[in-house]
């Protein structure tokens, strides 16, 4: 999780594209069919999306894991007239620790 805040604070291609194996898949939201692929894609894709540094925190806490699955539960909070959310990450691990599969649960935070 620290290198997955520090990528997303940097926004630096090397730093995101360590957190993922070569063929990993991330998707934004469950079932996603358009899921970014790959190295070159999550890196393109998420710094399409990037978020500033300034504009947001984020609190999380592990779950649990079963084996290479693991499971953490978030809480981003955007800065300014932006909705925050709740977020639950189910993450597969390959053996060298960089994620394989990476989906996004998340929900607006209602006021």
């Amino acid at each position: 999780m620290e290198k997955y805040i520090a990528a997303w604070t940097t926004n630096e291609p090397d730093d995101i594209r360590a957190l993922f194996t070569e063929d990993a898949v991330y998707a934004t939201h469950p079932y996603d069919p358009d899921a970014w692929r790959g190295h070159e894609q999550i890196v393109e894709r998420w710094l399409k999306s990037a978020d500033e540094p300034d504009e947001w925190t984020f609190d999380w806490s592990p779950l649990g894991s079963d084996g290479d699955l693991h499971f953490v539960q978030g809480r981003t909070t955007y800065l300014g007239d932006r909705p925050s959310y709740e977020n639950l990450w189910v993450v597969r691990l390959g053996p060298d620790g960089r994620a394989t599969a990476f989906t996004e649960w998340f929900m607006e935070r209602r006021s």
